[in-house]
């Protein structure tokens, strides 16, 4: 399964903006600074998880996005869905339904046994998406001694921001 890169930019791009204080705000340029990508790629994405609620964009001049909710309350899902959408990523199209020799169709009565199991991979998949929040990843890379990417973040917010008071 492959996803989109626009679901590892959302997600590092919420990871930053999880380092905001005080109603501050981050322009979605300085995100897609930051992120290496194109303001244009980014904003689509931007917009995408402000519609779900994961992000709060604030129109004007000084506005920008923060997040909507704490980041105890995103989960990685959450970006992802608002990302690539809430259908599976696998999706059956009845292969075996094709061919030369077919058979009669109601022979197909029980679901494909492969989408079957590409579906129950997928349940597990997003279980594991949905327990991990953006508060996880942001105090494993401190725990795990990245603590220079996270202080290079900090110094980029601390640069960029603007401030709503």
């Amino acid at each position: 399964m492959k996803l989109g890169d626009g679901v590892e930019q959302s997600i590092h791009a919420v990871a930053l903006l999880s380092g905001l204080q005080g109603g501050a705000v981050l322009p979605a340029a300085s995100i897609a600074e930051f992120l290496g990508s194109s303001v244009s790629y980014l904003l689509k994405h931007l917009q995408a998880m402000s519609r779900e609620g994961i992000l709060e964009s604030v129109p004007g001049p000084k506005g920008g996005y923060r997040l909507g909710r704490t980041a105890e309350k995103i989960s990685l899902l959450d970006i992802v869905l608002s990302v690539e959408g809430p259908r599976p990523a696998f999706r059956c199209s009845e292969i075996r339904q094709r061919g030369p020799n077919q058979l009669p169709k109601g022979l197909y009565l029980q679901p494909c046994t492969i989408s079957v199991a590409m579906l129950r991979a997928e349940r597990v998949y997003r279980a594991e998406l949905a327990k991990t929040t953006v508060a996880e990843i942001t105090t494993q890379w401190l725990a795990q001694g990245e603590g220079v990417i996270a202080a290079r973040s900090w110094t980029f917010l601390e640069i960029n921001k603007r401030s709503q008071t």
